[in-house]
């Protein structure tokens, strides 16, 4: 999970993540969890509020970097988690039984969200697209009605979200990873896992809360993506309203 400045949203965020990783213990017992934030040129307090997760759950780690590319970010998270599986003596494990799930330090991650992709891989998927809804707390009701009327939840999906992202880590390795961009990460590594012919799965039934914020920090990530609706809402309403008359 890459972390800038997020220290609004991390505790929730760090919070869901340790639940879900108590459900999938619950459930598989057998499946050992790690949870890699990596802080990318943090100045506020994300730094200390991660510390604090880390020292109460053994299970989560941290790697501070000055990258400032949520794609580069992504890779060195991924790399970590690798290296830590790679390193711990009880692990004995292929890539392949090793499962890579991507979110982001402003989005909550249901409970389940482990255990349902842990099914998933099990049945053959090598890669799954979630989904994401902003955060209705402090948005602007007619751009997340605006968002809800263009992106409906159903599976089978178009969709490709950082925030809601898992990848087997064969896979992942097979196609290079995470690539180092500053935006559009997720989608590029998605078209190269597809055009290698990997089983791709979007599914709305890992649904993410990611922030509905419009100041965005990344220039073309969702926070834009948010803004650009704002702008079309004049137009968008007008039709909305002639269509109901």
């Amino acid at each position: 999970m890459p972390a800038h400045n997020e220290d609004q949203h991390l505790h929730r965020a760090l919070a869901a993540l340790r639940a879900a990783a108590d459900a999938l213990e619950r459930s598989h017992p057998d499946v050992t969890t790690s949870v890699t934030v990596v802080l990318d040129s943090c100045t506020d307090g994300s730094a200390g509020i991660t510390a604090a997760h880390v020292s109460a759950d053994p299970r989560l780690s941290a790697v501070d970097v000055r990258l400032r590319s949520i794609g580069a970010s992504r890779a060195v998270g991924a790399r970590a988690a690798l290296t830590s599986t790679a390193s711990n003596p009880a692990s004995n494990l292929t890539t392949g039984r090793i499962w890579l799930a991507n979110t982001d330090a402003d989005s909550a991650v249901p409970v389940h969200w482990l255990v349902r992709q842990v099914e998933l891989a099990d049945a053959g998927t090598d890669v799954i697209l979630g989904s994401v809804e902003p955060d209705p707390a402090g948005m602007d009701p007619l751009i997340l009605r605006r968002w809800l009327a263009l992106h409906p939840f159903r599976e089978d999906h178009p969709h490709i979200y950082g925030a809601n992202f898992g990848v087997r880590a064969s896979a992942y390795l097979a196609v290079g990873g995470f690539p180092r961009l500053h935006a559009h990460e997720d989608r590029t590594l998605a078209e190269r896992l597809r055009r290698h012919n990997f089983a791709v799965v979007a599914t709305d039934s890992v649904r993410v809360v990611t922030s509905g914020r419009t100041h965005a920090r990344a220039p073309q990530g969702f926070g834009a993506y948010l803004r650009a609706l704002g702008r079309e809402l004049p137009a968008a309403a007008g039709l909305l309203n002639a269509k109901d008359l």
